[in-house]
Formats: C-alpha cells, structure tokens, sequence
C-alpha cells in the first residue's frame, strides 16, 4: 500500500469487521470454486460443506476454519481450500472497488481542473480591479491612518472644549479667566495701576475735596486708566474668540477627515474580505486537484498489490487422532447437565411446596416460634384409640409394661410439655388452648397425650373437650359415653358433677364434649372462663382440646380465656397460608401464641425425625441388656 491507505486503519470496529469476514466465508463467491474443486454440493442442507464450521476466538484477529470429515487429509485440503478461496477473493474485491476508484476519479478530475482554473481567473481579476497585489496590506495602511485621525480628533475636540470654556468666561466680563489668557500680563499690569490709582483718588478726596486740582487730576486718572483696562479686556476677548472659532473649524476638518477615511476602511475591509473568500477557494480547489491527481496515482499502483491485512497464519494440517467423537467429553456433560437437571428439579419442588415441612419452614416463612415436633406412629392398632389401650394396658401392669411402638412419641410429648411449661419464665401456664388451623391435623391426640404426660408427673390435670361439633377425646381416651359440657350449658349443673377418670391416670380429670350441638357450640366461649376460674384453683394445668381457627368462630373467644394457644400443624400436608392465617387471627387478638407444633414428622420432611430414631434405638437396647442381666 501507498499513499495515505498505508498508515490509515482498514476498519474502526474490530468486531464488525471480523464477523463480516466471517460471513464472507460462508459466501457463495468463496465456497463455490471450493466445491468445483472438490466435486462436492456446497448446499448447506446437504452433506458437502455441512461439517464447514467458521468460527472467531474470543478476543483475538483471528478466523479458524474448520472442517469434519472421514478423511484426515480431505479435511486439511478441503480447509486450506477454502482459506486460499477467500484470501483470493478479498484481493479480487479490493483490486475491483480500486479500479472501480480509479476510473471514476478520473472523470471527475476534468471537472476539478476547469473549476481550479475559473476560481483563479476570478482572483486575478479581482486583484487588478483592486490595484494592489495585496489587498491586506492596504488595509493594514488604511487602518493606521484612522487610528491616527482618531487620536488628533479626540485632541481637536480637547483643545475646542478648552478654548470654547476660556471665550465664554471673558465674555462674561470675568477678569480672572481673562488674566490667565496669553494676554494675562498686560491686563494684570492694568489692574496694578488701576489698583494704585484708586488709592491715590481715594487720598485726595480725603485730603482735599472735590473742588481741588488733585482731586480732579487723580481722578482723570482712574477714568483713563479703566478705559484703556477696557478696552485690553476687549483685545482679550477677540484673540480668544478667534482661537475658539479656529478650533471648531479644526474639529469640523478632522471629524470630516475621519468619516472619509473610515467609510475607505470598511470598503477596503469588505473587499479584502472577498479576496480571501476568493484566494481561499482557488487554493482550495488546487490543493484537491492536486490530491486528486495523487490519489489517482496511488489507486493504480495499490490496485497491482495483494492486501496485506488479511493473510493465512496457520495452515490446517491432517489430525493424527480422530476428534469426534469425544466419549469422556460427552460423558461430562451429561453428568453435569443430568446434575443440573437434578437441583433444578428439586429447587422448583422446593418453591412448588406449599406446606410446612420442618421447623425451619415455621420460624423462616411464618416468623412464628416452633416449640416441637411429634413423629408418626405407623404401628398404632385403632388410630386415636391406640392412647386408650396403651393406657390399659400400662394400668393392667401396674405401670411396668413399655410400649416400644409409641416411645418416640411419649418422649417427643414430654420433651414439647417442657418446652411448653418450662418456658414461661415471667408468669406459669395454667391453662393451655391447643387448637389447628384445619380439620384432621392431630390437635386431639396431642391435647389428650400432653394431659396424660403432665398427670403422669403426679400434677392434677384438666383436660376439657370444647370441640362440640365433632368431639373427640371420649374415643381417644376409651372412656364412656357421658353428659359433659352440653349437659352443663343446657341445664346449669355443675361441671364437677361431669368428670370422667382415666384407667391407669388418677391425676388426669377429663370433662368430656357430650352431646354434638352446633348451638351448644356457640354458647362454650361464654361458659369456658367461668369453669375456668372455679378450676384453676384446683389443678395445676388445664388443657383444653378446640375446633380448628380457621372457619369456626368459638376458638376465638375461647384463646382469650387461658394463658397460652398451642398450634398444630401436619409436617408435609398442612398449607402455609392455612397457617398464617390461623396465626394472623390469633396474633389480632392479642392472645399469648406459644407456638407452632409439627405432627406426624417422617424422614422425608424433616431431619429431626432422626433424633427420635436414634434415642429410641438407644433406649430400647439398653433396657434390653438389663432385663438379661448384662
């Protein structure tokens, strides 16, 4: 390359360009002679030039051309092939567009040498009409010569005020302006002598009167002496008003001047200005012409070179190893995208559950306290009334007889009666409301089992059954069918009267439901405080089994009535809304919440069900060695 294309970048994005080339490799005009020489279809739907695969490393000049085939040696040909192609034909672009170039600046060169040569005709007449060869010099003369009319105008006008001040004082009979004239030493001799004839007059009118010869010669001299100051005054004056009137006509001449020599300026200003428009496009017009020639030059002899900026870096040569397909590769893959897949399957498990499954669920998504868990007891003969025969049984025993099919449970009741009762430091609970949010989640079986745990600790217990609608704790409990709550609501008895005793429990009082009625139901929140307040002082905890929060209204009135609400909920079943609501309700009222209770944990829902495993496992074995005597 020559001329300014040598030291001028081809191009100003780099990525535009690089891809561009990219696409001009998959053109037609390079893949074409390429599949003449092989006698292969360069279609790309077909099998020829399919395995063509054109591609640009990140951050890098470069373009690697790659190509797949049976044959190592087809392959390195076939791409060699087409690296040659498209060298070839960006040089036959670059010579085309330069000849293409060439050929059209040289029919426009014609019209630039007839215009250079009129915008020099019309500089060149311009300088004979002007006279001069340069015209700024002039105007530099010009500029000078008005700059110094100016200053001897501001003086004329100066030296008039002066002079106009000076005849307008004497002409007001003023002496002292008179006597700082160029005439001031004649008139002030004057006025010495006047001054000194006046004492002298004023001596002999004194001295000798009017009628005396002194007095009438002293005066003669006054009167001549004013008369000839007079008369000076009057020289005085006209000398003044001559050189005033020469002063004006100095500044009326100079002013003149001025205005002639500046209207010069501005026309020599306007003109000098359109000689330079005038030389400025004629050099400009020859300065192009002249480049143009030049251009015309460089384009011939640059159309002759190969373009340097694109060249082959590394020829492809024949693989020793096949390189597809790649087996460990692949299997890597799979692995990661399968593991993927995986976590990606569980995470959307994960947001797509909406239940509550382990303690964590509780106090991160509700913000509410988890204060147990209850793991499911698979082995429990008869459901509910599983409590009731394994309390038979442990009556028949006389307390002896262990149930290893329900252990985990009792422990895991005994450890949620402590965190219940051990963790009301600044007032003890008397009186627990153990409600759900929903139907079926266990709140019976629970509120049954802490009372038995605490009555088992040889503390007088109360469990009453406020579940009116569907009651539950006479089939739990196996006890026999009795009056309870209805018949005291509807005839006044007393509530002492409607006790049930548990086989096996002598410290466990049960006040069962009675009679289902969903009017006796409405009326249990209005009668719980009362039978509250006569039975506190008798027992040391009172647990009270109630319907569900959500969709009954009596819960409501009855968590306002004892000293702490315990909420169950069913680990994997019971949704999160359904709970948060129940909790929101209980929270509006301003009810002392304990906290929430996970029933049924299996290992599929929460870790903590391993706890339980492992401590049963612990206790049974030993129990067993020592009934062997080991």
């Amino acid at each position: 390359m020559v001329g300014q294309d040598a030291t001028t970048s081809a191009v100003g994005d780099t990525d535009q360009f690089l891809n561009t080339q990219v696409r001009l490799i998959q053109s037609d005009s390079v893949l074409r002679p390429v599949a003449q020489q092989f006698k292969i279809n360069k279609s790309p739907g077909t099998s020829g030039l399919l395995n063509l695969k054109i591609s640009r490393p990140p951050n890098t000049f470069l373009i690697l051309i790659s190509y797949r085939s049976a044959s190592p040696k087809f392959a390195a040909d076939l791409t060699n092939s087409v690296a040659k192609s498209y060298i070839e034909q960006t040089y036959d672009i670059r010579y085309r567009a330069t000849l293409s170039l060439s050929t059209f600046m040289e029919k426009q060169i014609e019209e630039l040498r007839a215009k250079m040569e009129r915008s020099g005709e019309a500089l060149n007449r311009f300088q004979q009409e002007l006279g001069m060869i340069r015209p700024e010099e002039a105007n530099g003369i010009v500029s000078a010569r008005l700059l110094q009319l100016n200053t001897e105008y501001t003086n004329a006008q100066s030296d008039r005020a002066k002079k106009e001040s000076a005849y307008e004082s004497l002409k007001s009979g003023d002496m002292a302006s008179a006597q700082v004239s160029a005439q001031g030493e004649s008139l002030r001799a004057l006025i010495t002598r006047l001054g000194e004839a006046n004492e002298k007059f004023k001596v002999a009118d004194q001295q000798y009167g009017k009628s005396h010869p002194e007095y009438r010669k002293a005066a003669n001299q006054v009167k001549l002496l004013t008369d000839e100051l007079e008369q000076a005054r009057m020289d005085v004056l006209r000398r003044v008003e001559s050189e005033y009137k020469e002063a004006v006509d100095r500044e009326r001449i100079l002013q003149k001047t001025v205005d002639e020599t500046k209207t010069e300026f501005d026309r020599l200003n306007a003109r000098s200005f359109e000689f330079q428009n005038l030389k400025r496009e004629a050099e400009a017009d020859r300065k192009l012409y002249e480049e143009l020639a030049n251009r015309i030059k460089e384009a011939g002899i640059n159309a002759g070179f190969q373009n340097s900026s694109i060249r082959l870096a590394d020829p492809a040569q024949a693989p020793d190893k096949p390189v597809y397909p790649d087996i460990r590769s692949n299997i890597e893959i799979a692995l990661l995208l399968s593991l993927l897949l995986a976590m990606g399957a569980a995470l959307a498990a994960d947001a797509m559950d909406a239940t509550l499954r382990s303690p964590e669920d509780v106090e991160r998504v509700l913000g509410a306290h988890s204060i147990g868990v209850l793991p499911l007891v698979k082995n429990w003969e008869g459901g509910l009334l599983g409590i009731a025969k394994a309390n038979a049984k442990l009556a028949g025993s006389n307390g002896n007889l262990e149930l290893p099919q329900t252990d985990n449970y009792e422990d895991a009741v005994r450890s949620l009666r402590n965190s219940i009762l051990l963790g009301a430091f600044d007032q003890p609970l008397r009186s627990i409301l153990v409600t759900s949010a929903s139907p079926a989640e266990g709140k019976t079986t629970t509120a049954a089992h802490l009372a038995i745990a605490h009555a088992q600790q040889k503390r007088k217990t109360l469990l009453i059954d406020c579940d009116l609608r569907r009651p539950g704790i006479r089939k739990a409990l196996g006890l026999e069918n009795g009056l309870g709550l209805s018949h005291v609501m509807s005839s006044g008895a007393s509530w002492r009267d409607q006790l049930s005793q548990m086989a096996g429990v002598p410290d466990l009082d049960v006040l069962l439901a009675g009679t289902a009625s969903r009017r006796y139901a409405d009326l249990v929140g209005w009668s719980l405080p009362k039978i509250l307040l006569e039975a506190l002082p008798m027992y040391d905890l009172i647990v009270i089994d109630s319907p569900p929060v959500v969709g009954f209204p009596e819960p409501l009135q009855l968590a306002t009535a004892v000293d702490g609400v315990v909420l169950i909920a069913l680990a994997g079943k019971t949704n999160r809304k359904a709970v948060a609501s129940a909790l929101s309700t209980l929270t509006r009222l301003r009810v002392n919440l304990i906290g929430v209770v996970l029933n049924e944990v299996t290992p599929n829902t929460t870790r903590d069900y391993y706890d339980y495993g492992y401590y049963g496992k612990y206790k049974y074995r030993y129990r067993y060695r020592n009934e062997e005597g080991s």
